[in-house]
């Protein structure tokens, strides 16, 4: 039986964290079915368009990428009766996510307080930008908006540079689908301990600020405010940092550890600064540029080959197709596809959690909005068979 095989998932998000969430956890087995306002034309399939940064291509590419594995239900929940449809399926579910704005579900009628009354066992998470409370709970926001609150922004880019956008979404994939996941799996845990379901708040800014953690320590207890370009985590100091190669291309150097930044020192034949890790002012400055000058007599891929064989923590500035080219990505199998009648064969990056014993599976592909919304209306009662 795979992981989540006995679990069954509510999907209301529209934007791509709660997709992602939810994504994870059909990738280990759990039924999740994606409720959507509108069908699809299936004599249309959605595929990629030339215009691939419009506002219309990137949910496109967003519904297509994130839905795998799920089935979907095209429902109106301002109407009573897909309300009440909903309801029924609420009724038999585990889980419910959703990513409306704070106070949104609550005036549609399937909040948390709504559904628990039916079923108490629901586990309901929400994500929104700033959190179900305070003064900017009903502000609009993406990624930027809310890395830029939680103080990430502030320390992306060079000393005594603006701050520098930064690719891909911190505050929206690496924290709050990440967090939902975590909390989601964390609620299954304790209703299997106390066979009480529970309420999930999610905060886009909160979930940025939590990979902030051992800078915001140092800030509560110290007082110290980190600088754009001023820390050993943003380029401040030579030892982890990123160069200029001749061909144009650039290396990544991540020797913190005094043993691996002297391994470095030797291998270039400046060892003169083995001993100079933490050098400050202009000290610091000329090792930099002198570091600088050094890589720039070979090429990216020629350091690197070089320099993987001295014990240094090196590694490629790699474009996304020189990503899925590399050796070590190839040799650890990250791509799978899937198949759709209409939209044809797709190819999807795999789970990275990898479990031994019940390990994720792409089974298939992403529906067509409202797909499914026949069988799960004869399901639930709507319409007879």
């Amino acid at each position: 039986m795979e992981a989540l095989g006995s679990i069954r998932v509510l999907d209301l998000s529209h934007l791509g964290p709660g997709m992602l969430a939810t994504m994870m956890l059909g990738d280990f087995g759990a039924e999740v079915i994606s409720i959507c306002s509108e069908i699809q034309d299936k004599k249309t399939p959605p595929k990629i368009g030339e215009d691939i940064w419009s506002f219309a291509e990137q949910m496109n590419l967003i519904q297509r990428s994130l839905n795998r594995n799920k089935k979907s239900v095209c429902l109106n929940l301002k109407s009573e009766e897909d309300r009440n449809l909903f309801y029924s399926m609420a009724s038999e579910a585990d889980i419910i996510v959703e990513d409306f704005r704070a106070g949104v579900a609550a005036r549609l009628k399937i909040d948390y307080d709504t559904i628990r009354r039916f079923n108490p066992g629901i586990i309901y998470c929400s994500l929104s930008g700033y959190g179900q409370d305070g003064p900017y709970r009903d502000l609009p926001g993406h990624d930027i908006n809310f890395i830029g609150l939680s103080g990430a922004l502030d320390m992306i880019g060079e000393e005594n540079g603006p701050p520098v956008v930064p690719m891909y979404f911190l505050a929206d994939f690496a924290g709050a689908a990440m967090h939902a996941t975590i909390g989601i799996l964390t609620a299954l845990v304790a209703r299997g301990n106390n066979g009480e379901g529970q309420y999930i708040d999610i905060s886009f800014v909160d979930s940025a600020m939590t990979l902030l953690n051992p800078l915001a320590f140092l800030y509560l207890n110290r007082g110290h405010v980190a600088k754009r370009g001023r820390t050993i985590y943003n380029g401040a100091w030579p030892y982890y940092s990123v160069y200029k190669c001749s061909d144009g291309k650039y290396i990544t150097i991540g020797c913190f550890e005094p043993w691996l930044w002297e391994n470095f020192c030797k291998a270039i034949s400046l060892e003169g600064y083995a001993m100079k890790q933490f050098a400050e002012g202009e000290e610091r400055d000329r090792m930099t540029a002198d570091i600088r000058k050094c890589m720039l007599k070979k090429t990216r891929d020629e350091w690197f080959e070089f320099l993987r064989t001295k014990n240094v923590c090196v590694g490629r500035v790699c474009s996304l197709d020189e990503t899925f080219e590399d050796p070590q990505i190839r040799h650890r199998s990250l791509i799978g596809e899937t198949h759709h009648p209409v939209c044809g064969t797709e190819r999807h990056l795999k789970s990275t959690i990898r479990l031994s014993g019940t390990p994720a599976r792409i089974r298939t592909a992403a529906p067509l909005q409202g797909e499914n919304t026949s069988e799960i209306a004869v399901k639930y009662g709507k319409i007879s068979s």
